[in-house]
């Protein structure tokens, strides 16, 4: 028999906030946390603008050793893990520690060691490559990290799929917990990739936006769109079977119902002009429940020509004309696109707004693409009662995950 899941607690640090609560109302105010690159210096680089987390000091969520031996993006995670461990109030209440695992992942992981690490090597010759090098760098360690923290003896899989990674951790920690492998979960992700090698990377790609003006920069939908913004951040979320949830009285933000991947098999970036795969995962996700009454989407729009267009057409093609009365938003209007990140936040994004009855705006939209003629949900949150809602996001390689999350009543 097949075991329902759902989410009892939530994390998250943004370029909008350190918490859920705080990112959660500056998105609500349509605040913008795209800025001017303080990372590393940019003086030599076409690309200046990134949504960064802004004055975080790690040293108030875990030992200052701890801080200079893991790298960002495992800092981060550590940040919005502890959120959404505390949050959940599952301390005390498991137990079997090989029934709790973890699916926190990240689309590149520790990318600034890399970075830092190759400098070292060629500047100062190999042998002085810091022994924290490897440790700091591999996705795994991430959660591994986490696991450590709390005692998490279950599996500790990173499911890595460039974009769409942390949807589909979601989704896989929904899947083991819903067949019985599991009774308990972290899930989600985390990307610190704000650095030369990084930026620069995807602006070699032409991926990134390239105007420098933070307030006319991430633009999905719009037909102004010309590259998305790279953003940082992490968001995880406590994953938990229903019953073992309200054995203990947890508090329940949404009932996971759906989860559908896919990949194109077509090409290492651009998504396939059909959209055939995207569909299917999005179908998926959907399976068994009445489309009529969907009412948000919370899109992967990064605001670059193909995907917003092409996301666009799959929800065309899965919602038909009720495409036309869902409220629509891309969150990377204002959070930039935090890779392997951006579907754990989105999804917990996604939950708030269940929970409040507000739906998020998409920033900076101002001129209509008739590829794109859907309600984007444009520069205003709007007030609407939601029972069903979607994620989906996309990766490079043709990666395509979506989750169905509904909103939980007492039972």
């Amino acid at each position: 028999m097949k075991r329902r899941v759902v989410i009892t607690g939530m994390g998250l640090v943004t370029p909008l906030g350190h918490s859920v609560q705080e990112t959660f109302d500056n998105v609500i105010q349509g605040k913008n946390g795209i800025g001017y690159i303080t990372l590393y210096d940019t003086s030599t680089s076409k690309v200046k603008i990134a949504a960064e987390v802004k004055d975080i000091d790690f040293t108030k969520y875990m030992d200052a050793r701890d801080v200079r031996r893991q790298d960002r993006v495992t800092n981060l995670a550590m940040v919005a893990a502890k959120e959404a461990y505390e949050d959940s109030k599952i301390e005390g209440h498991i137990e079997d520690p090989y029934r709790f695992g973890n699916f926190i992942t990240s689309g590149i992981g520790g990318l600034n060691t890399i970075y830092e690490e190759t400098v070292v090597a060629v500047t100062k010759g190999i042998d002085r490559v810091s022994p924290f090098f490897t440790p700091k760098a591999i996705i795994n360690l991430i959660g591994a990290n986490v696991s450590i923290k709390y005692g998490v003896k279950g599996p500790n899989l990173p499911v890595v799929t460039a974009c769409s990674a942390s949807t589909n951790a979601i989704g896989e920690a929904y899947r083991q917990i819903k067949d019985g492998y599991l009774d308990v979960a972290f899930a989600g992700g985390s990307e610190s990739a704000i650095n030369p090698i990084g930026v620069g990377g995807f602006s070699s790609l032409r991926a990134l936006n390239m105007s420098n003006n933070p307030d006319e920069a991430s633009m999905p939908f719009d037909k102004r769109r010309s590259g998305f913004v790279i953003g940082e951040g992490a968001g995880v979320v406590i994953v938990e079977e229903l019953e073992h949830a309200k054995r203990r009285g947890a508090h329940i933000y949404a009932e996971i119902v759906g989860y559908g991947t896919t990949s194109d098999a077509f090409h290492i970036t651009a998504p396939e002009d059909t959209a055939e795969s995207i569909i299917k995962a999005i179908n998926t996700a959907l399976e068994g429940i009445n489309k009529d009454e969907v009412a948000y989407v919370n899109a992967h729009g990064t605001s670059t020509e193909l995907n917003d267009k092409t996301e666009t057409f799959a929800l065309k093609q899965v919602f038909g004309k009720k495409a036309y009365d869902l409220n629509i938003s891309s969150t990377k209007s204002m959070l930039g696109h935090s890779l392997g990140a951006t579907g754990a936040v989105e999804a917990i994004l996604t939950m708030k707004a269940m929970q409040s009855s507000l739906i998020p705006p998409t920033i900076n939209y101002k001129e209509v693409d008739p590829d794109c003629d859907l309600n984007y949900t444009p520069n205003v949150a709007v007030k609407r009662d939601i029972k069903y809602a979607l994620s989906i996001n996309l990766g490079f390689g043709g990666q395509n995950a979506a989750i169905t999350l509904k909103r939980y009543e007492n039972e």
